[in-house]
C-alpha cells in the first residue's frame, strides 16, 4: 500500500486529460497577419516616441501568442495616415488587403488633466463591418504600461477567439477551506481559458497532498467558462506508531515528527518523516537505517500510520588515521580527542561513536595543540568519513610546515608600568616554542592591568614578524591605551524583590570612579555569593562623553526561601530527621530568618535565627538567637535552652571579625550507672554565660560547591561571665578549594575542565578556667557528615580514668576532596573524599600517627529543590568491634 495513494492520483490526472472535453480544452491557435498602425497622440508634452511605442509593445505581445505581424514603414505624411484621420475604413481595409492581413488595429492616446484615454480600433479586413472598439484609461504614465498589457489581451482574445474564464469554484472539499486551492491556482476569473493552465493547476492541487481524487470539468456560461475543481479528500490520521525501533524509543521518534495525529494523510509529509526518522538514527551510528510505512484503511475517512524501521547495524569507529603527522604521534595526538575507536569497553561508555560536531571540535583541538607548540602554518583537512560494512574510519591529513622558535618578544606604544614588570606577567617571554594560547592570554593580561587603571577602552595588537629561513618569530605587543574612563552611572535592573541598595552596597565600583575590570569581576562575584540570583548578566555602554561609561547590571531573581531536609541512621541517634525554614533575603532587605528543627530517637533541636547584615547600612552584621536542645545520650540526657547575640564587621577585603554573647541552661537528667563522673558530678541544672570572638576570611566564589577560594576561621570562647560553667575553648580551621586543572593549564589537554580539590584542616583545644567546670558536652567529638564520614556521630571519643566515654579536650582534623563534574549541565557534581582525624583527653598529647582514617565517595547536586548531598565513607583502620562503615548520610534542601 506504500505507493498506492501516489498511482491513484497519477490515473486520475490521466483519465481526467483524456476524458475532457474538446471544447473545454482544444484551443486551436490560427496564424492570424496583423498589420499594427501608429497610433496618433494628442498631448500638450512631447510625446511624440508614443506613436511607435505603443504599436512595439502590441505587436510584441501578440507574436507571442502566435500572431504574424509585417514589418511595415509609415512616416509621417503617408497616405493611409489621413486615411485613418477621416476614419475611411474602405481605404483602411484596402490597405490591409495589400498587406495580406487578417487585421489592421490602429488608434490614439489623448492625454488629459487627470491622466490617458487608451483609444484602439480592430477592423477585420475580410469582413463588410466597422471596426470594433476597444478602450482602456490611466491615471499616471506609471499606468500605461499594464493599460497597454491590459488592451493586448483584450485584442488577442477577440483576434484568436479565446474564451475568458467566467468562474472558478472547488467542490467536494470538507476540510480544505476553497481559498487554500485557488490560492495555488493560476486559473482566474477573467483570464482567457487555458488548456496549459489548466494542466498547471492540476498539478498545483495535487501536489497540496491533501486529496485522493481531483478532477476539473467546465460549462458555458454566458460570459465564458465555468471551471469546477472536484476534489476528493484524502483521510485523517487516527494514530501514528513505529515498528521496528530498538535502539531509539517510540515516544523519541514521535516527538520529532512533524507530522501528527488528526492532520490529513500526506504523502509528501511521510516521506519527509522518513527522512527525520532516517536522521535520527544516523546522529546514533545506524547508517544502515532503512524506513519504510504502512496506511491502514479505517472507516470515516480516517487511516492509521506505522513506520516501519530496519535499523540494520550500527555502525562504530574502527580506526582513527593521521596522515602527514611527524612530530606528534598518533597515539598522542588521539588522546587530544573525544572521538575514541572502539574497545571492549564500548557497550557502556559508547566509545567508539561517532558524533560529527564533537569531530570538528577535536579537529579544533588538534589544530590548537600544533599552534601552541609552534606550528604557525599547520594545516589540518576535514575529516575524511568512511563506512565499511558495519566499520567507520576516519582520516584526517596535517600538513605541520616549519616549527617556529621565539627569537625576541617586545612591547610597545603607550607604557604605564615598566618593561621588566609587565614581562614578568606575560607567558609568552619564557616559552621557547611560538605559542597561540599563551599569545591570547599575553593579550588578556595586558587589557586586564590597564582597564584597572581606567583605560577601558585599550587596544593591544600583535605583530609577528616570521624568518621562514631561520624558523623563528619576533612578537611585539603594541598597546594603544586610550582614555581614562570613569563610571558616569551605574544602572541596576531585573531586581523586583531584592532592593537596589541590597545589591550596590555588594559592588567595588562607584559612580565617578575610574573603571576597573577587576572591581566589576569583585562585584559580580559578591552578587554570586549572595545567592539571591539564578542569573547575573553586566554590560558596558559608553556615556556623554568619550570618558564616561554607564555600568549596567540585570539580575534574574531565584527564591531564597529554603525549605531543607535530611536524615539518616546512627548507633546513637537512630532514625532522625532535620528540616529548616530559612528565609534568606527577608522582604529584599538581605535580612535572615531561620528556624530550624531536628527529629530523632535519641535528640530533639529547635533554633530560630535573626541575622541583619548590614546595621545602620554600614558592614555591620547584627543577629539573635534562641534555642531548644534536648538530648538523649548513652549515658544521660541533656536539656538545654538559651539563647544569644551577635555583632559582625568586615575589617578587610573577605575578613570579618565577629562577638557572641550566650546564655544556656542546661539540665541533665537519666544519668546512667556508667556515666563519666564529670557528668554525675554536674547533674541538675547548669548555668552558662559565655562571650567569643571569631576572625573569620571567606573568599569562596559560592558557598555550595565551590570552585576556588579559601575559608579560614579562628574563634575563642571564655565562659564564666556568672553561672556554673567555666571554660576557655579555642578552634580554628582552614580550608582551600583549588581548581586543579587551572594550576596545570599547561599540561592538560584544553577542553579538559571543571576539576575542584579541596585541602580542609581543623583543630581545637578546651581547658577549665580556675574555679570552673568543663562539662562533657563542650569537650570535643568526632564522627559525621561534616566529620569523619564512615564513623556514626560522636562515635570517636576518649575514656575517663575509670573507663567510661568522655570527649575529649583537644582535637584535629583533617579533610582532602576532589570534585568533579558529572552533569555539569544540571550541576551535579562527584566527590572523592578522605578523612583522618583524632580526638585527645587532658593527659594525652597530639600523636599524628594515631589519627582514625576513612575515605568514600559521593553526589552533590544544586537541585532546583536546592543544595543534595549523598555520601558514603568507610574506615580504613577498622578497630576491633568497630562496624567497617560504608552507610550513606544525605542532606536535601527544598526551595520555596
Amino acid at each position: 500500500m506504500i505507493n498506492r495513494y501516489f498511482f491513484t492520483i497519477q490515473f486520475i490526472l490521466i483519465l481526467a486529460m483524456a476524458a475532457a472535453p474538446v471544447d473545454a480544452f482544444s484551443q486551436t491557435k490560427a496564424n492570424a497577419r496583423v498589420v499594427i498602425l501608429p497610433y496618433e497622440v494628442y498631448s500638450e508634452k512631447d510625446q511624440d516616441y508614443l506613436r511607435t511605442r505603443i504599436p512595439e509593445v502590441l505587436k510584441t505581445h501578440l507574436e507571442n501568442e502566435g500572431a504574424e505581424i509585417p514589418e511595415i514603414e509609415i512616416p509621417k505624411g503617408h497616405p493611409i495616415e489621413a486615411a485613418v484621420k477621416k476614419s475611411d475604413i474602405g481605404t483602411i481595409r484596402e490597405f490591409g488587403s495589400d498587406k495580406q492581413a487578417d487585421y489592421v488595429i490602429w488608434g490614439s492616446i489623448t492625454w488629459l488633466s487627470g491622466g490617458f484615454s487608451l483609444n484602439s480600433k480592430l477592423l477585420t479586413v475580410n469582413e463588410t463591418g466597422p471596426p470594433e472598439i476597444f478602450y482602456e484609461e490611466g491615471d499616471a504614465v506609471e499606468a500605461l504600461s499594464s493599460s497597454v498589457k491590459a488592451l493586448a489581451d483584450k485584442l488577442i482574445l477577440r483576434i484568436f477567439k479565446w474564451e475568458s474564464v467566467a468562474e472558478v469554484a472547488v467542490e467536494g472539499n470538507r476540510r480544505i477551506e476553497d481559498d487554500a486551492v485557488t490560492r495555488v491556482i493560476r486559473t482566474k476569473p477573467g483570464m482567457r481559458f487555458s488548456r496549459n493552465v489548466i494542466s498547471q493547476d492540476l498539478k498545483a492541487v495535487y501536489n497540496m497532498g491533501y486529496f485522493d481524487d481531483i478532477r476539473i470539468e467546465s460549462e458555458d456560461l454566458p460570459g465564458g467558462k465555468r471551471i469546477v475543481f472536484h476534489v476528493k479528500e484524502k483521510p485523517t490520521i487516527r494514530k501514528i506508531s513505529v515498528k521496528g525501533a530498538r535502539a531509539i524509543e517510540e515516544p523519541k521518534i514521535l516527538e520529532n515528527l512533524t507530522i501528527k495525529t488528526g492532520s490529513i494523510l500526506n504523502v509528501f509529509e511521510i516521506y519527509k518523516n522518513m527522512k527525520q526518522i532516517e536522521l535520527l538514527y544516523k546522529e546514533k551510528n545506524y547508517h544502515n537505517v532503512q524506513v519504510s510505512y504502512d496506511i491502514i484503511d479505517l472507516d470515516h475517512n480516517q487511516a492509521d500510520l506505522e513506520f516501519i524501521v530496519s535499523e540494520g547495524e550500527k555502525l562504530m569507529i574502527k580506526s582513527i588515521t593521521f596522515l602527514g603527522n611527524k612530530s606528534f604521534s598518533t597515539e598522542e595526538l588521539q588522546d587530544l580527542m573525544k572521538t575514541k575507536e572502539k574497545n571492549f569497553m564500548s557497550w557502556l561508555t559508547s566509545r567508539g561513536e561517532l558524533k560529527r560536531d564533537q569531530l570538528e571540535q577535536d579537529v579544533a583541538v588538534i589544530r590548537s595543540h600544533y599552534l601552541n607548540n609552534g606550528y604557525m602554518e599547520v594545516k589540518i583537512s576535514d575529516p575524511l568519513i568512511e563506512m565499511e560494512d558495519k566499520w567507520i574510519h576516519v582520516t584526517i591529513k596535517i600538513e605541520e610546515n616549519r616549527r617556529y622558535k621565539i627569537r625576541k618578544v617586545d612591547v610597545a606604544g603607550d607604557m604605564i608600568i615598566s618593561r621588566d614588570k609587565l614581562f614578568e606577567k606575560l607567558k609568552i617571554p619564557k616559552k621557547e616554542f611560538y605559542d597561540h594560547d599563551a599569545r591570547r592570554r599575553d593579550i588578556m593580561t595586558i587589557q586586564d592591568l590597564y582597564s584597572d587603571e581606567g583605560y577601558a577602552f585599550v587596544n593591544v595588537s600583535t605583530d609577528l614578524d616570521q624568518d621562514e629561513q631561520a624558523g623563528v618569530v619576533d612578537i611585539v605587543y603594541h598597546i594603544d591605551k586610550g582614555k581614562q574612563v570613569y563610571f558616569e552611572r551605574i544602572i541596576i535592573g531585573g531586581n523586583t524583590i531584592t532592593r537596589d541598595k541590597v545589591i550596590r552596597r555588594q559592588l567595588h565600583v562607584y559612580e565617578q570612579e575610574l573603571y576597573s575590570s577587576q572591581k566589576i569581576q569583585r562585584s559580580l562575584r559578591n552578587l554570586h555569593r549572595l545567592d539571591y540570583f539564578e542569573e547575573i548578566r553586566h554590560n558596558i555602554y559608553k556615556g556623554s562623553a568619550d570618558d564616561k561609561m554607564v555600568l549596567k547590571i540585570d539580575v534574574k531573581e531565584k527564591s531564597t526561601g529554603m525549605f531543607t531536609f535530611g536524615g539518616g541512621y546512627s548507633s546513637v541517634n537512630k532514625l532522625f530527621m532535620q528540616a529548616s525554614v530559612t528565609q534568606r533575603n527577608l522582604f529584599g532587605r538581605g535580612q535572615i530568618l531561620s528556624l530550624k528543627a531536628e527529629i530523632g530517637g535519641t535528640s530533639n533541636i529547635y533554633q530560630l535565627s535573626f541575622t541583619e547584615p548590614w546595621l545602620f547600612d554600614i558592614p555591620l552584621s547584627a543577629g539573635v538567637d534562641l534555642h531548644n536542645w534536648v538530648s538523649d545520650y548513652d549515658t544521660y540526657d541533656k536539656d538545654r535552652k538559651g539563647g544569644g547575640v551577635r555583632l559582625g564587621y568586615r575589617i578587610f577585603d573577605y575578613t570579618n571579625i565577629y562577638l557572641r554573647y550566650i546564655y544556656d541552661i542546661v539540665t541533665l537528667e537519666k544519668i546512667e550507672e556508667d556515666a563519666s563522673q564529670l557528668v554525675k558530678d554536674m547533674a541538675g541544672e547548669n548555668v552558662t554565660s559565655s562571650i567569643s570572638m571569631s576572625l573569620s576570611y571567606d573568599s569562596r566564589d559560592r558557598i555550595f560547591n565551590p570552585t576556588e577560594g579559601a575559608d579560614h576561621r579562628f574563634t575563642v570562647e571564655y565562659a564564666g561571665i556568672g553561672g556554673d560553667v567555666g571554660f576557655t575553648k579555642y578552634t580554628v580551621s582552614s580550608g582551600y578549594y583549588i581548581p586543579l586543572l587551572k594550576a596545570l593549564e599547561d599540561a592538560v589537554p584544553e577542553h579538559i575542565s571543571g576539576i575542584v580539590g579541596f585541602l580542609h584542616g581543623e583543630g581545637g583545644y578546651a581547658q577549665e578556667n580556675a574555679g570552673g567546670i568543663l562539662p562533657d558536652y563542650e569537650r570535643f567529638y568526632l564522627g559525621g557528615m561534616n566529620s569523619l564520614r564512615g564513623f556514626d556521630w560522636r562515635d570517636i571519643h576518649c575514656f575517663d580514668d575509670d573507663g567510661a566515654e568522655i570527649g575529649g579536650d583537644k582535637y584535629v582534623q583533617f579533610n582532602a576532596e576532589i570534585l568533579f563534574p558529572l552533569l555539569p549541565d544540571v550541576g551535579v557534581v562527584g566527590v572523592l573524599f578522605y578523612d583522618t582525624g583524632n580526638v585527645y583527653n587532658n593527659n594525652e598529647a597530639l600523636d599524628m600517627a594515631d589519627l582514625r582514617q576513612t575515605a568514600g565517595f559521593g553526589f552533590r547536586w544544586y537541585s532546583p529543590m536546592g543544595p543534595i548531598r549523598i555520601e558514603s565513607g568507610y574506615i580504613l583502620d577498622r578497630k576491633e568491634g568497630e562496624n567497617r562503615g560504608g552507610k550513606w548520610d544525605f542532606t536535601m534542601g527544598t526551595a520555596f
